[in-house]
């Protein structure tokens, strides 16, 4: 029998919709960051960065991008022979066929994945977060204190703790008590939704639990455990990390990669990030182009202005263009003229001359106060913006619209165009 001491389960299906119309059409954590890489790849790199070469990753909503991505784990060095990552979407059973409904759900589907490899622990990540940990010391942590459960955890201001799942620990970080997103939380020790369980413990109750509806790790498995009396511990981690699932957060966690010294540190030798490189040129700037402070990828052309912006690869600025405080996705072209200011764009958009992205005043959105709540103008995968006309801050548009879209030219701040089919 195969036998590995610690896989992980990668939690990567979900749909991201507090983004908006950037996830329209792919799943989060095949969202672009960085200007190079995808979300997915922070854990897949940690995972091989920490010696775990057995990786599951459980996929659900708009996986095609994502499996692609992926593909056999060659980027990751995970394309093992025993091992390695597989992609683990929903299938149909003999009795039943059913999707993930919930975070724990999702693993109990996958037992047999899980028993193959016979593992002494099991590591549950999500796919959507912006860090870099070793887990290997997190595994440590948890067999020198006997754990059942460990609980990666890190201290957040109290305002914002109820937006997370909360741990109340004793002096020796064991933890007495779990709230799930409390409205008066006891703790800002804040769980990341990172966590080692003994294999033994988790299988038992993910089959105790089997028929609890949209089965979840915070709502029910973690309460589970501890009325069972077993040993959960609280794993305290203070390096960089980011839920980058709302715009203003995904917006911020980019801009925060180009400052002077970034918090978080893409080029560090030591703990590289992987990710799976196209075959493109290398960028070109001409003699007009003007770059501040900004990552430019491979492929780009820049004829333009680019302030304090993350460009991502094959994008094409043209000559009197300017991008300011902006992300802009691979294959994106912003024409002559045209003026970006606090935008994020997706890939393979087509923006025409002479239009001003992100002027005005503030106003509340139309479409959603929940998903759109800051100034980002925010423009959808494939969506097209015709020449000369102005959009507001803390907008969305998807799709391929045209100028009788835009009344008087113009769509105001808080305003939306979602075409037909596109959401």
């Amino acid at each position: 029998m195969i036998k590995k001491e610690m896989i992980a389960m990668l939690l990567a299906g979900g749909q991201g919709s507090r983004l908006g119309v950037l996830t329209a059409k792919v799943a989060k954590p095949a969202v672009a960051f960085g200007g190079k890489y995808k979300i997915i790849d922070f854990p897949l790199s940690n995972c091989i960065n920490s010696g775990i070469d057995t990786v599951g990753v459980l996929t659900q909503y708009q996986p095609l991008r994502l499996n692609s991505h992926i593909g056999i784990g060659i980027p990751w060095d995970l394309d093992r022979n025993i091992g390695g990552v597989t992609v683990l979407p929903p299938y149909e059973k003999s009795k039943n066929t059913e999707w993930y409904t919930g975070t724990a759900n999702a693993i109990f589907q996958n037992l047999d994945y899980m028993d193959s490899y016979n593992p002494d622990y099991i590591l549950i990540l999500s796919g959507d977060h912006i860090y870099k940990m070793d887990y290997e010391v997190m595994l440590d942590y948890h067999k020198a204190n006997k754990a059942d459960v460990t609980i990666a955890a890190m201290p957040v201001p109290i305002e914002e703790a109820s937006r997370f799942g909360v741990v109340v620990t004793d002096e020796d970080h064991k933890i007495t008590e779990f709230q799930e997103k409390p409205e008066h939380p006891k703790s800002n020790l804040a769980s990341m939704g990172i966590y080692i369980f003994s294999w033994p413990v988790l299988r038992e109750a993910l089959i105790n639990l089997k028929d609890q509806p949209n089965c979840d790790f915070g709502m029910h498995i973690i309460p589970y455990v501890h009325r069972e009396g077993k040993r959960i511990f609280a794993y305290e981690y203070t390096g960089y990390w980011k839920d980058v699932g709302t715009l203003k957060s995904y917006w911020e966690a980019n801009m925060e990669l180009i400052d002077i010294v970034p918090e978080f540190n893409l080029y560090e030798e030591f703990w590289k990030i992987y990710t799976k490189n196209d075959a493109l040129p290398p960028q070109y700037l001409s003699d007009s182009a003007e770059v501040e402070k900004s990552i430019v990828g491979e492929g780009c052309d820049i004829y333009g202005g680019v302030y304090n912006s993350v460009i991502s690869a094959d994008v094409v600025i043209e000559e009197g263009a300017e991008v300011h405080d902006s992300i802009i996705m691979h294959g994106t072209r912003i024409r002559k003229g045209t003026k970006v200011y606090n935008a994020i764009i997706a890939e393979n958009v087509e923006v025409g001359q002479d239009c001003e992205i992100g002027i005005g005043e503030y106003a509340d959105s139309l479409l959603s106060q929940k998903i759109y709540n800051c100034e980002l103008a925010v423009i959808g995968e494939g969506s097209s913006i015709p020449d000369g006309v102005k959009i507001g801050k803390n907008v969305a548009i998807s799709g391929k619209t045209e100028i009788t879209d835009y009344p008087d030219g113009k769509l105001p701040s808080g305003g939306y165009i979602i075409k037909a089919g596109e959401i």
